[in-house]
């Protein structure tokens, strides 16, 4: 039977785990503080813990971690990607962007994908393994360690679906936002779902405050199959009632992401399906310009069209903006450095 993970749990749960195990109560709040706000990888860094607690958790428990597999930085804009390890050699992606209101930092969720989004090189190998919330949070923490910069803003967009693991992402959202640990605002997180309209139900009973981000693409059924294979489960209708849902039960406005792809879903009657769409539930739009995958044949648009675009939608009255590009002279989008690595092996 595998371990539990030391860095997944709550300080609850450690309470609990250490009491029934003979150890005093007040150990847990001290352990919960080296894992997540001194963020040590090893259990002998944690100095005022006595051997015998380190040497029971050393022997039936876990801690996540994660070893530097390979950085790049871009000489544009200072964007750094790391890849990481974990335990099981396992390999994820995590971006580090600056910004002027603080860093952010983009995790993945999952090692691999499954939805099969044509344009994103984060499917193109498939799903291995969901992470544990330890492990969503240990990417945040070796970024910390290997910059010594604070991280303002997490946004959950890396790898994978959120929602297809949906039990760590909430467990994640808990430990990362927790006051005894690293304390983030809710307010400064963004999970991105490509539509999981079930999950998306779930999470707006969660009353979280954080920020939903909807990929969605495409403005009519038909091309959203084309280039997302998630639209077979879920027409668009499904997804506008479920974005509708968690707003009124929030109230926290949904983010419409949108790749937009040359020739495929930047027309003018795109923009028209857009607006109307937005205007539903009250959505502001992120165009994003796409980055190229060279599997999926996908072209960006010119600057100008993006532009254009944009303000087809801001005449309709939609708050609109424009993702900056990040370290496009990197492999910057998702997924594109582990499945690099992957293929050279």
């Amino acid at each position: 039977m595998s371990k539990k993970d030391l860095r997944s749990m709550t300080q609850e749960e450690l309470k609990k785990e250490l009491t029934g195990a003979g150890f005093p109560a007040f150990r847990a709040a001290q352990l919960f503080r080296w894992l997540h706000v001194q963020a040590v990888r090893e259990l002998n860094e944690m100095s005022n813990l006595p051997g015998a607690l380190k040497d029971y958790l050393g022997e039936n428990y876990d801690l996540s971690a994660a070893a530097m597999a390979d950085r790049q930085i871009s000489a544009l804009d200072g964007t750094q990607k790391f890849l990481f390890a974990m335990r099981d050699n396992c390999l994820v992606e995590s971006v580090l962007m600056r910004y002027r209101y603080g860093n952010t930092v983009c995790i993945s969720s999952q090692v691999g994908c499954r939805m099969g989004c044509s344009f994103c090189a984060s499917t193109l190998d498939g799903l291995e393994r969901n992470l544990q919330a330890g492990e969503m949070l240990e990417q945040i923490y070796e970024i910390r360690r290997q910059t010594g910069e604070k991280i303002s803003h997490v946004v959950v967009m890396g790898t994978g679906e959120p929602l297809d693991n949906y039990d760590q992402l909430v467990r994640f959202l808990r430990l990362v936002s927790d006051e005894n640990g690293m304390n983030l605002s809710q307010r400064s997180i963004t999970v991105s779902t490509c539509g999981l309209a079930e999950r998306i139900g779930d999470l707006a009973e969660e009353q979280f405050a954080i920020t939903l981000a909807i990929s969605l693409h495409a403005v009519t059924d038909e091309k959203r199959r084309r280039i997302m294979p998630v639209a077979n489960r879920y027409s668009i209708e499904e997804l506008m009632e479920a974005c509708r849902n968690y707003f009124d039960r929030t109230g926290r406005r949904i983010t419409f992401e949108y790749s937009l792809i040359h020739g495929v879903n930047d027309l003018k009657e795109d923009a028209a399906g857009l607006a109307a769409l937005a205007g539903r539930v009250h959505a502001h739009v992120n165009l994003i310009p796409v980055n190229p995958v060279a599997e999926s044949g996908y072209e960006r648009p010119a600057d100008e069209h993006v532009r254009a675009f944009k303000m087809e939608l801001e005449k309709s009255g939609i708050n609109v903006s424009i993702r900056r590009a990040l370290g496009r002279d990197i492999d910057g989008a998702c997924g594109q450095l582990r499945h690099r690595q992957l293929s050279c092996c």
